[in-house]
């Protein structure tokens, strides 16, 4: 049985009506979860006497997410290797926006300082590296399973 067209558009609109509560649920989520982790780094921050900056609890993080990726990434069975590397180029390349971002951020917003300029442009050349590093290693990967004939 088919529907007519206002059928349809009614049902379009619910499922926008539906999608953005949803988004704007996802939002407040997303909020609420900002504020706890303030919250908590400058609870520490006081708990210390406020003799540690936030900051530091958060550059604590950074650097123990680095060795767990460190030993995550030297643990993966050979097997893996290949969907590994395809998340991998998929990180690079949001990444490789932001630093295009930061690269041009004299347009974007007006003055900025050489820093974000020369960091931006190291993140280009880096995150470029590792992505045709990743399609390169991931094709000789597949290369190994092409029957020689």
């Amino acid at each position: 049985m088919a529907q007519s067209p206002a059928e349809v558009l009614e049902q379009a609109r619910q499922a926008e009506a539906a999608a953005r509560h949803a988004a704007d649920k996802a939002q407040a989520a997303l909020d609420a979860l900002q504020q706890a982790v303030d919250a908590g780094s400058h609870a520490v921050s006081a708990a210390t006497g406020g003799l540690i900056d936030p900051f530091v609890f958060r550059f604590a993080i950074f650097v123990m997410a680095i060795f767990v990726g460190y030993y995550v990434v030297w643990s993966v069975t050979p097997a893996l290797h290949t969907p590994l590397m395809s998340v991998t180029n998929a990180i690079s390349s949001v990444i490789i926006v932001g630093a295009l971002l930061a690269v041009g951020a004299k347009a974007v917003a007006g003055e900025a300082t050489g820093w974000a300029e020369g960091f931006g442009f190291i993140s280009v050349v880096l995150a470029s590296v590792n992505i045709f590093g990743g399609f390169l290693v991931t094709e000789r990967m597949l290369a190994m399973y092409k029957k020689k004939g």
